[in-house]
């Protein structure tokens, strides 16, 4: 009888195990469009020009992936890839000095602002019943971005490789059973600057270990020092799919 025990209660905890998933595949994409980019580089020597004020920067379509990894429901490690790339052109009546270039009053000029991420993140989760989950984690993000201004004759561009800590946070709500309401990012500050990288969506579990989400997501922040004064507010529409297995 013992034995016979035994065996259930094993065999209960192999399918729990079985049920549970641990990986997730999420991918999302949707439109960007920009509120705001106030560009000065170098901050001394450079013209302060609007790339959203000065210039028209046209709407753009991104994607993006998340691959994470569940050690249990309390601990995830995930890696993202996050390219960005927005383009404005137009002309201003002043002269723009941009990276040691000038360009000349009411020339056409053509810019990129290029913002790629690459993340690798851990997470730690609390559950409160059954509808609330809380997160907070550390994310190591690599920065590789690039800033252009060209016209007709030449091109001037600012590049950056680097490392940024970044603080991970989530909050997960069941409205009901296969339907929550997510929070979800990545974010500091500190003197020389900050960033922001914030979603809140709705993710709807349509399968088994099939979700579709639709939200709305901010990415914000830049740099204040002298090499470079750059500051940014993007704005995403997204729709995405995870699945789990």
């Amino acid at each position: 009888m013992k034995k016979a025990i035994l065996v259930c209660f094993c065999t209960l905890g192999l399918l729990a195990a079985g049920d549970f998933k641990h990986f997730a595949l999420d991918i999302e994409s949707g439109i960007i469009f920009l509120s705001y980019s106030d560009i000065q580089i170098p901050k001394s020597t450079g013209t302060l020009i609007s790339f959203s004020d000065e210039l028209e920067t046209d709407p753009a379509f991104f994607i993006r992936g998340r691959f994470s990894y569940y050690f249990n429901r309390s601990n995830m490690l995930s890696v993202l890839g996050a390219p960005l790339t927005l383009n404005a052109s137009g002309s201003v009546d002043h002269e723009v000095v941009f990276e040691g270039e000038t360009f000349a009053p009411n020339t056409e000029l053509n810019t990129v602002y290029k913002f790629n991420s690459y993340r690798l993140t851990y997470e730690h989760f609390w559950f409160i019943g059954d509808r609330l989950r809380l997160g907070l984690g550390a994310t190591a993000k690599i920065r590789d971005a690039e800033i252009s201004i060209a016209d007709s004759a030449k091109v001037s561009r600012k590049t950056d490789l680097g490392f940024v800590p970044l603080i991970k946070f989530s909050v997960v709500w069941k409205i009901i059973p296969k339907l929550a309401l997510v929070l979800d990012g990545d974010a500091l500050a500190a003197p020389q600057g900050r960033a922001e990288d914030i979603s809140l969506a709705i993710h709807g579990e349509i399968s088994p270990g099939l979700a579709l989400k639709g939200g709305y997501r901010v990415l914000e922040g830049g740099s204040d020092v002298e090499e470079v004064y750059s500051f940014t507010w993007i704005n995403y529409l997204f729709a995405g799919a995870t699945l789990s297995f």
